[in-house]
């Protein structure tokens, strides 16, 4: 087996790019980046000429992305030259007033939802990491930990509100004390595959990574007792190769998950109430006071609930909202570029006139 099958190369991803120069980028931390080449690690950094003829921070390497390297193997460092194409990548709005996407994870197979059976379950927040998870191209699997902490009754409650919102979506509950729902949680997680762990902080991604790995690779905090919450662990990306193969990174907690696309993903993350609106007698119902409307009918009758319904427009507002922030960014910069240019050509003329 080639080293770099085991890192979740495929043959046909670059068949024509030399495989002795492909490493995987393993973790990061600032300008500094942690590869893999299936044989050897590496501290790497990108090139100069790669530095300078990227456009944004999408552009730079993120964990779990292939790169093309020019490797320094008695020194155990490499240069970054190239970035191959992303098969599936994870985006959120960056935190903060910016408008800015923040890659978080690349090249995945599947995104674990991760929650806890505990007061800190919002399903509301679900939903979005749903959509996220939808938009990025991988396949979500909700995971919630803690089940030792939780009667049958309570797991019941939160499983049937869960259900309500993802819809189609594998839910596996488990326990890093006992062990329980473990062997279900690797099922989705076969050899040379990727997945990535998102969630709050304090849920028990970090403590579900040791206990896979069998030894105290990530730093955990217990959860605070008034609230349930937990405070951050794990610090940056990190992709980790399991014992059974399988590739999983882990990733520091998130305190908001502000989308950054999912307009298309909307539709699959809420196929209920896309199937009402589908069913409604105006295309352009407004769900307001218009007769033969299928989703007043399904409010009314409680095949659909209020809370979910709310939820599914504000996302949409969201969504629309951030859109509209992305379109005047981009027309600005484009406006500073033009400006840019025009002033560059004034200067060389006025120089060409005075020579």
């Amino acid at each position: 087996m080639n080293d770099l099958v085991k890192l979740g190369w495929e043959e046909s991803s670059s068949p024509s790019v030399n495989l002795n120069t492909i490493a995987r980028v393993i973790t990061v931390q600032r300008n500094s980046y942690r590869i893999s080449d299936g044989r050897y690690e590496y501290i790497a950094h990108v090139s100069g000429k790669f530095f300078n003829e990227v456009n944004s921070s999408m552009d730079f390497p993120a964990v779990g992305d292939w790169v093309v390297v020019e490797k320094l193997i008695d020194e155990k460092k490499a240069v970054i030259k190239e970035l191959l194409p992303r098969k599936t990548q994870f985006v959120r709005q960056a935190a903060g007033d910016k408008t800015e996407a923040q890659l978080v994870a690349a090249n995945l197979d599947t995104i674990f939802i991760v929650g806890s059976l505990n007061d800190d379950l919002n399903v509301r927040r679900m939903e979005r990491y749903i959509i996220s998870a939808y938009e990025s191209g991988a396949s979500p699997v909700i995971v919630l930990t803690k089940k030792d902490m939780c009667k049958a009754d309570e797991i019941a409650t939160i499983m049937s509100e869960l259900e309500e919102v993802s819809i189609g979506i594998p839910i596996v509950t488990l326990s890093s004390i006992t062990g329980e729902g473990i062997t279900e949680f690797m099922s989705y997680l076969p050899p040379r595959k990727t997945a990535a762990l998102l969630g709050s902080s304090g849920v028990g991604k970090s403590t579900l990574v040791n206990v896979l790995l069998e030894e105290q690779v990530q730093l955990t905090n217990a959860i605070r007792e008034n609230d349930s919450k937990g405070r951050h662990t794990t610090t940056h990306r990190e992709m980790f190769l399991l014992k059974n193969g399988g590739l999983l990174i882990d990733t520091p907690g998130m305190r908001e998950l502000q989308l950054w696309e999912g307009e298309h993903a909307i539709d699959t993350a809420f196929e209920d109430i896309e199937a009402f609106v589908t069913a409604c007698y105006f295309t352009d119902c407004k769900h307001d006071t218009e007769p033969g409307c299928r989703v007043k009918d399904a409010l009314n009758s409680g095949e659909l609930s209020e809370a979910r319904f709310q939820s599914y427009l504000k996302l949409q507002r969201e969504l629309a909202y951030e859109k509209r922030k992305q379109d005047q960014k981009a027309q600005l910069e484009e406006k500073n570029k033009w400006k840019q240019l025009t002033k560059n050509m004034k200067t060389r003329y006025k120089n060409r006139r005075y020579k």
